[in-house]
């Protein structure tokens, strides 16, 4: 007798759980918020190098989504995030960060402004209660749209090119701008891969006309759907950091002090004293000259990826860990994200322990790391405006 398990048991079918169904090989799923969504579809190589040389769809339905509007929405959203939200211009997307009242990060984010006083802000976590709480006073109206909006993010060389072919103008579309069509479909030239590349966001009940269209559109420049293995790869490569592996949001924290700020994550730039009182800015302007610990890009040696290794100061003092460490397919080297303790940040003898199995026995490697203080790729085409066609 033979016992087969569906890992999909006891999660949401998605908007595009029909697509992915008939597409998936590798039958590899994980909870993402509670629906089943792919690690893969077919295998990571093929994925990977879809997204990287000509177009990938990703299925991003799972994210948080939440309504600002009313009269005070811009009030409350400044109240809440770090950043200044009043230097946001309506048709424009921008990346914003929230603390507690100790200044430890929450949870990061992607504001849209949709126009007067009417907001949408899509996150990792569930924040609905936290948004209510920071609402209290304020005259707006909060509206969870998660269930209710399906996405969509398209990304890679020809990902411009196959949404032109499908019917969206998106010539003077610049990075951080959305396009908006008269039925509710939102196209914001934004992603979580460093290259060139869109995020789509519509009504559920839309969300098989529009995979049909897009796929079809995508059929003779190479677009493959795929999981979130290969986004990831991708991600490091742009140096982003992800909520729950680079960073814990404090409200998921067990212990006391595990909680990291902004200065700590190397997202300063994201905080404005300038702009008044928000949630955790008396805490925070204590502690922004006092960082425990520093996450920042590194160069790695040696050709194994680091992915979880402790960092040691001159091969003997372990100061840190890397978070997300992968060989880059694309760069040729091997990358990480890695936090380090903040005397420790400028040092030139910083080495990752990294242990290989080979042939029944494990070998440990002390690599020399190098700081990079760029993203480890960022082709020129995901800023040029309008891209170029393929």
């Amino acid at each position: 007798m033979s016992i087969t398990t569906d890992p999909k048991i006891g999660l949401i079918d998605g908007p595009f759980q029909r697509q992915l169904e008939a597409l998936s090989q590798s039958r590899s799923w994980y909870n993402w918020a509670g629906y089943a969504a792919p690690s893969t579809l077919d295998c990571i190589e093929f994925e990977y190098f879809a997204l990287r040389n000509q177009a990938s769809l990703f299925d991003i339905s799972p994210l948080f989504k939440y309504r600002v509007k009313g009269s005070e929405a811009n009030k409350m959203l400044n109240r809440l995030v770090t950043r200044d939200v009043n230097k946001i211009k309506v048709g424009r997307v921008a990346y914003a960060i929230w603390c507690n009242q100790d200044g430890m990060l929450i949870d990061d984010g992607t504001l849209f402004h949709l126009g007067n006083c009417d907001w949408r802000l899509c996150c990792q976590e569930p924040m609905l209660d936290w948004l209510l709480e920071a609402a209290w006073g304020f005259n707006i109206e909060i509206i969870d749209e998660s269930a209710t909006v399906a996405g969509l993010s398209i990304q890679g060389p020809t990902s411009y090119s196959i949404l032109s072919i499908a019917g969206f103008t998106l010539d003077n579309i610049k990075p951080f701008d959305f396009y908006q069509d008269r039925n509710g479909v939102l196209i914001s030239r934004t992603g979580f891969t460093g290259d060139l590349g869109y995020e789509i966001f519509f009504p559920h009940e839309k969300a098989s006309d529009l995979w049909d269209l897009i796929w079809n559109s995508g059929s003779d420049l190479g677009l493959r759907a795929i999981g979130y293995d290969a986004v990831n790869i991708a991600r490091i490569e742009a140096g982003f950091m992800t909520a729950g592996i680079d960073f814990m949001p404090v409200q998921s924290t067990e212990y006391l002090h595990r909680g990291q700020t902004p200065f700590e994550l190397n997202i300063g730039k994201l905080v404005d004293f300038k702009k008044g009182h928000f949630n955790g800015r008396r805490a925070l302007l204590d502690l922004k000259d006092k960082p425990r610990s520093c996450l920042l890009r590194f160069d790695v040696g040696g050709f194994k990826p680091a992915d979880s290794a402790l960092i040691y100061h001159k091969k003997k003092y372990e100061v840190g860990h890397i978070s997300s460490g992968i060989w880059s397919p694309t760069v040729k080297k091997s990358i990480a994200l890695a936090h380090i303790k903040t005397q420790y940040r400028n040092s030139p003898a910083l080495f990752a322990e990294i242990y290989t199995l080979k042939e029944g026995q494990w070998i440990k490697r002390m690599e020399k790391m190098v700081e990079n203080k760029s993203p480890f790729y960022a082709p020129p085409r995901a800023k040029q405006t309008p891209p170029f066609k393929r």
